[in-house]
């Protein structure tokens, strides 16, 4: 799914009234962060993984490093 219509999607799951107070803070969590990676990666198509979106947004975090052999 492209970035744009899955942003559209979890836009639309947001909105429903019947949705738990848990679910509805991480999906606006969510979407905020796929906002922010759109803004600053406005060419990118894909769907970020969620391992993805978290390097992004921490980029110096131990999980993200990459070290060269």
């Amino acid at each position: 799914m492209e970035l744009q219509e899955f942003i559209i999607s979890v836009s639309k799951e947001l909105e429903d009234p019947s949705i738990n107070k848990q679910r509805k803070r991480y999906l606006e969590s969510y979407i905020s962060d796929l906002l922010e990676y759109q803004k600053k990666n406005p060419t990118t198509k894909e769907t970020p993984t969620q391992f993805q979106l978290f390097c992004f947004l921490n980029p110096d975090s131990l999980e993200c490093r990459i070290y060269d052999d």
